[in-house]
């Protein structure tokens, strides 16, 4: 046999692609208040105060409450995710490079709709400043005080959201990683793993925001956050001829505002703790 037969062998690529790893859509979308189709360039979200009950005299008037009306303003931005299929590309390969684009820029718009949530949680005052040591359970007791000590309901629609290295934390801590006293309650988050523990949906994500090695992780509640929507994602596959290519589109406009900062505690804390 020819030595050099090496140089007629065929490459057989598979054609299905291994796409860079990221997170898939939205985590939080469903997980705060959601108003879709806005109008416009901003949305206001209601906020009323408490009532307090009062008693009357006899034949006196009845004792108002004067319950207190706000709003808070959500600024919608747009924002894009395209790239070109070039048509003769197309033809050198063996896999479907224009749904490759597709789930790319549906993927990252989603982590967009995360990355506005976040920042809007970001913002709240109510903070828990502990960032000397990792996710504890006397932080978790902390941060549940502080809801209940301010009449955040307690109505299943409690959610937390933590980091990689604080998940894996909590997976120490035997209530929250024991079957027996958890549970899985959201269909939209089927898929990733989460868990209900003390009446609060916990999610991780790599998103949160880190400095200094000190990582902000939350637990809200779903009404303490809004998110309007002016247009949900959209995708757009067009012949573009000057191109010679097809462009990939997707849209979306958007934007998320913080409603009550009582109702969303931040949690600082130490990335690198050792988990025991």
């Amino acid at each position: 046999m020819s030595t050099s037969i090496d140089q007629a062998f065929v490459t057989m690529y598979m054609d299905e692609v291994h796409e860079a790893y990221q997170q898939r859509g939205s985590k939080l979308r469903n997980s705060v208040r959601l108003k879709e189709k806005v109008v416009g360039a901003t949305c206001k979200f209601q906020k009323v105060g408490k009532g307090t009950a009062g008693q009357k005299t006899r034949h006196g008037n009845v004792p108002l409450m004067n319950v207190a009306h706000s709003t808070v303003t959500a600024a919608l931005a747009d924002w894009y995710g395209a790239d070109y299929c070039d048509a003769l590309d197309e033809l050198k390969t063996n896999i479907d490079e224009r749904a490759v684009v597709a789930n790319a820029g549906a993927f990252a718009l989603g982590r967009k709709i995360d990355e506005i949530i976040i920042a809007a949680m970001d913002a709240t005052s109510t903070a828990l400043d502990l960032d000397a040591t990792g996710l504890t359970k006397g932080k978790i007791a902390s941060a549940l005080e502080m809801l209940n000590t301010a009449d955040v309901p307690d109505d299943g629609n409690r959610f937390a959201v933590v980091g990689a290295h604080q998940w894996e934390e909590l997976m120490s801590i035997e209530e929250f990683s024991s079957s027996d006293f958890v549970g899985q309650k959201f269909p939209w988050l089927t898929g990733t793993e989460s868990r209900v523990w003390r009446g609060v949906t916990w999610m991780f994500h790599s998103g949160l925001p880190e400095a200094g090695g000190v990582r902000k992780c939350f637990v809200y509640h779903k009404n303490a956050l809004g998110l309007a929507e002016g247009q949900d994602l959209k995708c757009h596959i067009d012949w573009v001829p000057e191109k010679a290519a097809h462009l990939i589109d997707h849209c979306i406009s958007a934007g998320a505002v913080l409603i009550d900062p009582t109702g969303c505690v931040e949690i600082a804390c130490d990335d690198e703790a050792e988990i025991v």
